[in-house]
């Protein structure tokens, strides 16, 4: 069994890229949190004023800090920018959009605190409140998640979730190259080659529509689907040896 952490430093990881609207709000609810935390937030060559936010944010919260990438290289690279520079005991990934709610992240420690996990998950169908949108992007998600699951032997609902809390120690044991979303079924597939303890709890969801500034397309979805096949392939083979 995992080692119970009942009182972790938990650093939430922050990818943003263009997300001038909802970046201050965002990172404030983050900083009310009531645990202890440092805030991580990684900006991806964003266009808009995000950097400058979060500068400004950084002078009136000493619990977060600011990284700066060159030009914007994906959600992946961001994560895996914010991932060397964390020092909790706990990562927590948040996105900067608003569509999840920093106070559902408790849900997602109470695991890791009792040590019955590694990681958590927190599901968007696992009967959470949400809001109404896209039929195409539900299914979608479930059959990506349900592919994964038949490569990684895992029973999850929501492998596309950004909500993914883990120990830092999980990171020693994983190889992540994926730098734009593909980093969800890497992530996972990796996650499941180590053996680590999984959960799943439910959250809310706030979902945009594109109109609102969602970024993610088809086109990720095809590279998801190849990230799950190669994955597959290579967790397999990791077995095999």
């Amino acid at each position: 069994m995992p080692t119970p952490l009942p009182d972790p430093l938990v650093s939430v990881v922050v990818p943003v890229y263009n997300e001038e609207p909802t970046l201050r709000l965002l990172i404030e609810r983050v900083a009310a949190q009531p645990w202890r935390k440092e805030i991580i937030a990684i900006d991806d060559g964003s266009a808009d004023a995000s950097l400058q936010i979060l500068h400004a944010l950084a002078a009136e919260l000493p619990e977060l800090r600011v990284i700066q990438l060159p030009h914007n290289q994906g959600k992946g690279a961001a994560l895996r920018a914010g991932f060397a520079a964390a020092t909790g005991d706990v990562i927590a990934i948040q996105d900067a959009d608003l569509e999840y709610d920093p106070a559902d992240l408790d849900r997602l420690l109470g695991p890791l605190r009792d040590g019955r996990a590694d990681v958590c998950y927190g599901s968007r169908f696992l009967g959470g409140p949400h809001r109404v949108l896209n039929f195409h992007h539900y299914v979608a998600n479930r059959g990506l998640t349900l592919l994964n699951n038949v490569f990684t032997n895992l029973n999850l609902t929501d492998m596309e979730t950004c909500y993914k809390v883990f120990r830092r120690e999980v990171l020693d044991g994983l190889v992540l190259r994926e730098d734009r979303f593909g980093f969800e079924p890497e992530f996972t597939a990796e996650v499941a080659a180590a053996g680590f303890k999984v959960y799943e709890v439910p959250i809310s969801y706030s979902g945009r529509d594109y109109d609102e500034g969602k970024k993610i397309g088809w086109k990720d979805g095809v590279r998801a689907l190849r990230v799950i096949l190669s994955s597959g392939a290579r967790t397999r083979l990791r077995r095999l040896r």
